[in-house]
């Protein structure tokens, strides 16, 4: 398949750059076994819920990655944090500058927050963070990593809307954006009409809104990202496969850690790292059905939904959508897909 077969227009009004006043406030555009795709609204999942279903989410929690600073020249510079090297407050990351930062350049980022450069290597740096208590200095001076089509700057509000009411474990630099409708009030409606709740984690990392470089799809290499499997979500997920019941993954992240953990349709407890890439052709092992966002044109994203869906149904649902006024991405509207097993 050409990576030009998942391109469609979308008109710049459709692009949500600030989250609804309500979380639940959301459109829910849900594909159907057959006709039109039935508009209905993110308050009506409970509806959608089958007695048993196992509702995958991600409790990943975003970090302030961004920060804002100056080297001694008194240039501006950008450093985008990636994720921990494993050594102490040393960290990989995106830097941004007039000119390219060298090992041995000093960014200040507030009085006692600094970064020394260590390494450079392409766009990626490393960088030694100083500052008294380092991940409290980020929670302090970081701004929120907004995807690049948010085109504003972050705000206080940012801080509580791109981040999911069950975040835990911190470490993203992106949200897992289909959690951000949940409330506790629509989660606790869903497991009343029979749904179970699992978390896991994937650390969602910037790659996740880079473009596609490459005209086939076979020839994309993926960006890799870190994910931990509880061993009760392991043990959940696989008894509700052997009796049969539904696994619903809460976004792509999610999708996307079940796909990878999984050995012969059973899914593995434990943690790695990974680069699985999806899209039509794919056979799924664990996954029944999916709640998502509306994905950029041509993004694996897209893709993704795809081979669960089907490639034209899709493409059908997202004109639908854009007809009928959808808000796209992060803090956009959201779709539910039951997979290509129940259409």
């Amino acid at each position: 398949m050409q990576v030009s077969d998942f391109d469609f227009e979308l008109p710049e009004h459709l692009i949500a750059k600030k989250p609804l006043q309500q979380r639940d406030a959301s459109r829910l555009l849900c594909l159907p076994t057959t006709g039109e795709p039935i508009d209905a609204k993110i308050t009506d999942l409970p509806g959608l819920v089958q007695p048993g279903d196992v509702w995958v989410i991600n409790d990943t929690r975003v970090i302030p990655a961004r920060l804002m600073g100056t080297k001694a020249s008194g240039g501006k510079v950008e450093v985008l944090l990636l994720e921990p090297t494993g050594e102490s407050h040393v960290w990989l990351a995106w830097g941004k500058s007039n000119k390219p930062l060298k090992p041995g350049t000093m960014i200040t980022f507030s009085e006692g927050f600094s970064a020394e450069v260590l390494k450079r290597d392409g766009k990626n740096i490393e960088v030694l963070l100083r500052a008294d208590d380092v991940a409290a200095a980020i929670e302090a001076f970081g701004h929120m990593p907004l995807p690049p089509y948010i085109d504003r700057p972050d705000s206080e509000e940012d801080k509580e809307r791109y981040q999911t009411v069950f975040a835990k474990h911190a470490g993203a630099v992106a949200a897992p954006t289909a959690g951000l409708h949940l409330t506790a009030e629509l989660m606790a409606a869903m497991q009343d009409a029979g749904a179970v709740f699992a978390h896991l984690t994937l650390h969602v990392g910037p790659g996740t809104f880079q473009p596609v470089q490459v005209d086939d799809v076979n020839s994309h290499v993926m960006h890799e990202e870190a994910f931990i499997v509880p061993s009760e979500t392991a043990e959940l997920v696989n008894r509700a496969r052997a009796e049969g019941r539904r696994i619903v993954a809460v976004g792509t992240t999610s999708l996307r850690t079940l796909e990878a953990a999984s050995v012969e349709g059973k899914l593995q407890a434990g943690a790695g790292r990974t680069s699985i890439f999806i899209y039509p052709g794919y056979h799924f092992q664990i996954v029944d059905a999916l709640l998502t966002n509306f994905h950029l044109p041509k993004s694996t994203l897209i893709m993704l939904v795809a081979a669960l869906a089907g490639h034209q149904a899709v493409l059908d649902a997202y004109e639908f959508a854009k007809a009928h006024n959808y808000r796209f991405y992060s803090y956009g509207d959201a779709m539910f897909v039951p997979g290509l097993k129940q259409l």
